[in-house]
């Protein structure tokens, strides 16, 4: 069994932290999965949920892995969220799938709505859906990856809770925004998975639980000064990525998705941070019939990782990967409080 025990080591904020618990996937999943069912979630949901959060893991991205079980759990139990729906399905013409969530979990919600899709996009060549009221989606690159991996090009974006001041403010009145895109490819699809954002909220919490600094220019505390407290950073604003560009990419998501779901914008979004507010914010999916063969992206994605002069260069969705064969084969670390709210969920 790949446990360490934990000692007591020092930290970059000067305070103890202990060593983080190593464990193997395997053990992880069943972890997860109980502590699902013992919420009330089906076997199906409960087997989504978990392998979305151990995918986060796998590929180097704790901010969107299994700390996040705990207050879905919560949010379960304190019915703001409801462990059994997959939603419910209205076409808008031939293209659009218009999905009520009614507060299901994220992962159920739009993998349901995405099978749905992807058998009406083998007639029409594009479809969409859009999806209100469901609960938090986690990382858009298990969607993206799932979709292209049939056959088929993916857009994916999503809204939060207003977390990102606007480029030349110091309020937070945007959401992180994330966009991703998956596209087939060979041997693996190409898959871009990225917030708006200097960095996603949940990396923040992240960064707190193992009480780790962080980068300076990526958030403002509560005053509107630059902080790398993350603690202090959860209190105030987080700084759009690239300036203006990344400002007015999360924007334009933002209303993008507000105005083909209908759900709320800016401070009016909640229910992905919390355990008691219903989640009000909306998700899009986009998917397309490709015209050309995997293999000709491939080719002009190989001469890109052959371009550097010392060693490959690499794009999006390479070091996912590279991270998820390591961990496949020792395992995931954990924070050792983590482990220890995770093993209780299943006795709650």
């Amino acid at each position: 069994m790949m446990e360490d025990r934990p000692v007591s080591t020092p930290n970059p904020l000067g305070q103890p932290l202990e060593k983080p618990v190593r464990l193997p996937v395997a053990e992880l999943r069943d972890l997860a999965e109980r502590a699902l069912r013992s919420a009330g979630v089906p076997v199906k949901g409960a087997r989504w949920q978990a392998d979305l959060l151990i995918d986060a893991e796998l590929k180097g991205q704790p901010s969107h892995g299994l700390l996040r079980l705990p207050r879905l759990v919560r949010r379960i139990r304190a019915g703001v969220a409801d462990p059994e729906t997959t939603g419910t399905h209205t076409w808008i013409g031939q293209a659009l799938l218009q999905v009520e969530g009614g507060q299901g979990l994220g992962p159920v919600v739009a993998r349901t709505a995405l099978d749905v899709v992807q058998e009406r996009v083998h007639e029409t060549g594009i479809a969409a859906a859009s999806i209100a009221s469901a609960n938090h989606l986690g990382m858009l690159a298990w969607y993206a990856e799932h979709v292209a991996k049939r056959g088929l090009v993916c857009l994916a974006m999503t809204t939060s809770e207003a977390l990102v001041h606007p480029y030349g403010g110091r309020r937070a009145l945007i959401g992180t925004n994330p966009i991703a895109v998956g596209v087939p490819a060979e041997p693996e699809p190409f898959v871009l998975d990225m917030a708006t954002s200097q960095i996603s909220m949940g990396k923040v919490h992240a960064h707190a639980l193992r009480e780790e600094p962080l980068e300076p220019g990526w958030a403002l505390d509560a005053d509107g000064e630059p902080t790398v407290d993350p603690l202090r950073a959860k209190e105030g604003a987080l700084a759009p990525f690239g300036g203006a560009k990344g400002y007015g990419l999360g924007l334009a998501i933002e209303l993008m998705v507000a105005s083909l779901t209908g759900t709320a914008l800016g401070t009016g979004i909640t229910g992905t941070l919390d355990s008691v507010h219903p989640a009000t914010k909306g998700d899009l999916f986009v998917l397309l019939r490709p015209a050309v063969v995997p293999g000709h992206l491939t080719d002009y994605l190989t001469e890109i990782r052959d371009s550097g002069p010392d060693r490959a260069v690499l794009v999006p969705g390479d070091r996912a990967r590279e991270c998820r064969s390591r961990a496949l084969a020792n395992g995931v670390e954990l924070p050792t409080a983590l482990v220890a709210e995770l093993r209780a969920l299943d006795h709650a």
